[in-house]
């Protein structure tokens, strides 16, 4: 008992013990160290927040945090965003990412899309109108005239000009709807034309 209470006192028990928590700290240093090589722990990048920026600002900003960035299909044109800015992102700003991440962009439109005309002659006003707000067209003013179908749609009109369905013409574009008025035309078949200019 005496001999082990002499040697637990010892120097060289005393360098056991230093040795082996030496040890011990070096082991535990080492594999953090491991860890964060793997892991790239520490190098993480937050994800700034893009929206409304242009293209150009977008490079700039994400060159110089050493994020890459790559254009997805663009969505539909919306007039609360600037032409050609960030819509959406994805990761999302806040998000950490590793260095050389790339991030994902949805853009807004220079502007909006082209929208055929659908097929509205001999069309009700009230289904014409649900027809145009299905495909982004907004009904901007009704004329009537002199046809015996009431409400009946006789023709289409964009910027003071008869067109026909499938003429193509920006999303958003206010047209004008030619309806009957219940009453019979002087002339028995009159043309379109001849009864807008009746109207004037």
């Amino acid at each position: 008992m005496k001999n082990s209470i002499l040697f637990l006192k010892s120097r060289f028990f005393l360098k056991q013990i230093l040795g082996a928590l030496l040890v011990l700290f070096l082991l535990v240093v080492i594999s953090m160290q491991m860890l964060a090589w793997t892991t790239e722990h520490g190098n993480y990048i937050v994800v700034p927040d893009l929206s409304k920026k242009d293209i150009n600002e977008v490079a700039n900003i994400l060159a110089a945090q050493s994020l890459r960035f790559q254009v997805i299909d663009s969505a539909n044109f919306r007039s609360d965003f600037p032409k050609n800015a960030v819509i959406s992102q994805k990761p999302l700003a806040g998000s950490e990412v590793k260095v050389n991440k790339k991030i994902y962009l949805q853009l807004n439109p220079s502007g909006y899309a082209n929208i055929s005309l659908p097929e509205l002659v001999q069309v009700t006003k009230r289904n014409a109108t649900s027809k145009l707000q299905a495909v982004g067209l907004i009904v901007e003013k009704v004329t009537y005239i002199d046809a015996l179908g009431k409400n009946m749609v006789y023709g289409i009109k964009y910027n003071n000009k008869l067109i026909n369905p499938g003429f193509k013409l920006p999303k958003m574009s206010g047209i004008e709807l030619i309806c009957g008025n219940g009453n019979r035309p002087e002339n028995e078949t009159p043309n379109l034309n001849q009864l807008l200019q009746n109207k004037k």
